[in-house]
């Protein structure tokens, strides 16, 4: 099968970016995979082909080159991954085409379903009811227009999804639960023979932004009374003031240099503000023997083993008390997460599309 992927930018930073890196590794091995991107930016090296197109990364409807690209290697699929711009998704759904929906950005114009109120939005996305958690009319209209035509581009598209939860709320804004494929990601380079490069730590690792929990994560270790250092792994807004308040931040890692801060880490805390789509460190981290002291949000508990670690969103003493709990435990990698297994369900996608 000639596959044609096509994603906004060629990185190993993101979830979604390491997700698709691990997605063409299995593919090429079978297959003829080329990769279309509108930028890279150094951090990963792609197992196939790949050819810049500007565009594919605009957020808003925008001219894309592809017809190129599409004579030169007459895909037999597309799959489209991280894309937004309403035009690309056009073009795609004239052919056989699947697309990988990585977050909320097809049927939530605000904060990843959690209102401005600080409460998880159970409400679907309506231009009543999202306009409550704006005071800029005219930024709240701009960026409801764009959500709603994010969503209209879906449209006849065969979709795939993280979690049962993404399914969940995809299908409560219109898009047809049948169209709708749960195939979660899997865990890929990572050394699990990796030694330690340092003391025990409670770690958090991903995007240092409010939207991930980095001060309540912050807030829950200093509760917990456990005496191990905190450590950020990771970049993002907050930074910068995580440093400044004394913790150690280690910036973004390669998933080699992840590998032996996994081995330090007696428990990842895990409280993301924003309903997670899914979750892929955590499930890193259960692979690697760690710990995850969670929040219940979004797609968690699908790969979380629950019990005393998983506790109820947003409360902060329980996370303190999960913390606790776990350090001194090693965990075991959870079971439906296997590559050849994740791949062939994909590929019954494919078949279906064709």
């Amino acid at each position: 099968m000639r596959i044609l992927h096509i994603t906004d930018r060629l990185s190993a930073r993101g979830g979604a970016d390491w997700h698709l890196l691990g997605v063409l590794a299995e593919q090429v091995k079978k297959h003829t995979v080329h990769l279309a991107v509108a930028t890279g930016d150094g951090t990963a090296e792609s197992p196939c082909p790949v050819t810049l197109i500007p565009g594919l990364d605009a957020r808003e409807a925008a001219p894309v080159a592809l017809a190129p690209l599409q004579d030169a290697f007459s895909p037999d699929l597309v799959h489209l991954h991280n894309v937004v711009n309403p035009q690309v998704l056009q073009w795609a759904g004239e052919f056989p085409s699947v697309m990988t929906v990585q977050d909320h950005r097809s049927f939530c114009p605000g904060r990843g379903k959690v209102t401005r109120e600080g409460e998880v939005c159970t409400s679907p996305m309506s231009k009543d009811q999202c306009a409550r958690c704006f005071d800029d009319r005219a930024y709240f209209e701009r960026i409801f227009a764009a959500t709603s035509g994010r969503l209209a581009g879906l449209n006849g598209l065969r979709l795939t999804v993280l979690s049962k939860y993404m399914k969940r709320e995809l299908a409560a804004v219109g898009v047809p639960a049948e169209r709708i494929h749960v195939i979660p990601p899997f865990v890929h380079g990572l050394d699990r023979f990796a030694e330690a490069d340092g003391p025990p730590c409670v770690l958090f690792a991903g995007r240092l932004v409010a939207a991930k929990g980095v001060w309540d994560a912050a807030k829950a270790r200093r509760l917990s009374g456990v005496g191990l250092p905190l450590v950020f792994a990771g970049t993002g807004t907050e930074r910068n003031r995580l440093e400044a308040a004394g913790f150690e931040v280690t910036g973004w890692l390669g998933h080699p240099q992840l590998s032996a801060l996994y081995r330090r880490a007696a428990v990842l805390v895990f409280p993301p503000r924003w309903q997670e789509p899914f979750g892929i460190s955590g499930l890193e981290a259960l692979s690697m023997g760690v710990p995850v002291a969670a929040w219940e949000s979004g797609g968690v508990s699908e790969w979380h083993p629950g019990g005393d670690l998983l506790v109820p969103w947003g409360d902060v003493d329980a996370l303190a008390g999960a913390i606790r709990c776990a350090v001194g435990r090693r965990a075991e990698a959870p079971v439906g997460f296997d590559a050849g297994e994740l791949m062939e369900k994909l590929f019954q996608v494919y078949e279906q599309v064709l």
